[in-house]
């Protein structure tokens, strides 16, 4: 029972870490900051519940299933949010087995929490912007296309895709990686 409840403070902390500490500072999203604390309690308990009944590896492939099947219907999320839900996910797991040592579960504690510091970390994302373009036109050529997206964007045009063209309504949608151009400094006219 006390390995339980020092796992259960553990993940407590480790959980607020992740998202008060990390990603609603980084991002200023309160909502899904409480939904990875919601879905980590949540998953450590089960796990802690499931590995006192006898039968805890049929109903751990259970809560599997039930966490496979369950989809985020809200608002679309980025890549960086579906991490921060698996490594809520993650330490759940990791701090609900109350049979585990817990200097190793600390560790992984510190290992996920860690990576995701150093690959969330404001100063990596100076590279390439992704946006989907909706143009209200048809180019003929690529380059005509590049120069109308660049000009609408203010960067360069690393990358693009072109996922739809309709002809009908004179629409092309366009996944562009662009890199920013820098906003000139404006002059300060002394008053």
């Amino acid at each position: 029972m006390i390995q339980t409840l020092l796992h259960l403070v553990a993940d407590l902390a480790a959980a607020s870490l992740l998202a008060f500490g990390l990603y609603a500072r980084r991002h200023q999203r309160r909502d899904l900051a409480c939904a990875y604390l919601a879905l980590n309690v949540g998953v450590c308990a089960a796990v802690a519940l499931l590995a006192a009944v006898p039968a805890a590896s049929a109903l751990g492939f259970g809560l599997f299933g039930v966490l496979s099947i369950i989809r985020l219907r809200s608002d679309a999320i980025t890549q960086q949010e579906v991490a921060y839900y698996f490594v809520a996910l993650v330490l759940g797991l990791v701090n609900g087995i109350p049979a585990a040592d817990w200097r190793l579960v600390l560790l992984f504690d510190v290992v996920l929490l860690g990576v995701l510091y150093v690959a969330d970390h404001p100063a990596r994302a100076g590279g390439p912007v992704r946006r989907t373009v909706v143009l209200d036109t048809v180019h003929p050529d690529e380059r005509a296309l590049v120069a109308d997206v660049e000009a609408r964007l203010h960067g360069t045009v690393v990358r693009h895709q072109v996922s739809e063209v309709d002809y009908v309504r004179e629409v092309t949608v366009v996944d562009v990686r662009f890199r920013p151009h820098p906003v000139p400094a404006r002059a300060v006219v002394p008053r």
